[in-house]
């Protein structure tokens, strides 16, 4: 089954399906490895660990298809892609569609802030006119050549007109043929429930450790109607803060005898690059020594 057509099937389900985000392709192996059935190629993870920049806006159109077509060679699991504002336009956001189909999503999700985007979870973000999201929407419904990819259309409009406002903005995209659609950053979950009755097509949540959307739990969020919740930098949260303290270990004693506790083993390293497999192939295409009669 074609990752596009598998993750179609998962969201159709609305069992608010767990999906990690991941910064590269090795954490997106880690996250298969573990038996999850999505990954999330999330922009801020990008920005923060490409660019070591905040998520505002900063990352190209080539520098996430990059990421993308790495992990989309590294795993196989259908993966949710990022796509911030489109980098542009309807126009640019048909090109984006593009590229990052052929790069290897199963889904793009576009959003209505105005260029440069902020995080979801920052203040001070706005969003552009409704008919102008509604034509790049239109815009990446035409692009796609695969029409099980989805196509994810989220607002900010919660935080800047309030959530009647940003339930409009969202069955107007459905009404554009989003596939799905995110409202980003609900308060309380009040207003995640309202997201998961008021708005037709399969919802998707954002939980964001420190953010501003609370967390009720995959069962709870099944309950109220979502299809995917999106962790999306759970992982690399995780990474800086065992790196501060190994480094700081590290820093303090000269060695690792005392932070060996905190490291994953070499071989648990390969594991998690498949070494394996690039061994086997290294065997299967070794030069065999010319034999004469």
């Amino acid at each position: 089954m074609r990752s596009t057509t598998l993750l179609k099937t998962l969201v159709s389900k609305r069992q608010a399906l767990t999906v990690p985000g991941a910064p590269n392709a090795m954490f997106a192996r880690v996250i298969e490895d573990l038996g999850f059935t999505a990954v999330y190629a999330t922009g801020a993870g990008i920005a923060n660990m490409h660019l070591g920049a905040p998520d505002i806006g900063l990352t190209t159109l080539t520098e996430i298809a990059s990421t993308v077509a790495a992990m989309a060679d590294a795993v196989s699991l259908p993966i949710v892609v990022d796509a911030d504002t489109g980098f542009g336009n309807a126009l640019n956001m048909t090109r984006t569609v593009r590229v990052l189909e052929r790069a290897g999503a199963a889904a793009i999700q576009i959003e209505d802030q105005v260029f440069p985007k902020r995080c979801g979870h920052f203040s001070g973000k706005a969003v552009i006119p409704l008919e102008d999201m509604v034509a790049k929407v239109m815009a990446a419904v035409d692009a796609r050549r695969d029409s099980n990819m989805q196509i994810i259309a989220r607002t900010d409009a919660r935080a800047v007109e309030g959530l009647d406002r940003a339930i409009e903005r969202a069955n107007a995209f459905v009404a554009a043929g989003a596939d799905m659609t995110f409202v980003e950053a609900p308060m309380t979950t009040a207003e995640l429930e309202r997201v998961g009755s008021e708005i037709g097509v399969p919802q998707v949540a954002n939980i964001v450790f420190g953010g501003k959307t609370p967390d009720p739990g995959r069962e709870r969020f099944a309950e109220m109607g979502f299809s995917m919740v999106l962790y999306a930098n759970a992982v690399l949260q995780a990474a800086l803060k065992a790196s501060k303290e190994v480094l700081l270990g590290l820093k303090e004693d000269g060695s690792l005898k005392n932070i060996s506790s905190l490291l994953a083993t070499f071989e648990d390293r390969q594991q998690s690059v498949a070494k394996d497999y690039w061994d086997g192939l290294e065997r299967r295409y070794a030069t065999k020594t010319a034999t004469g009669p």
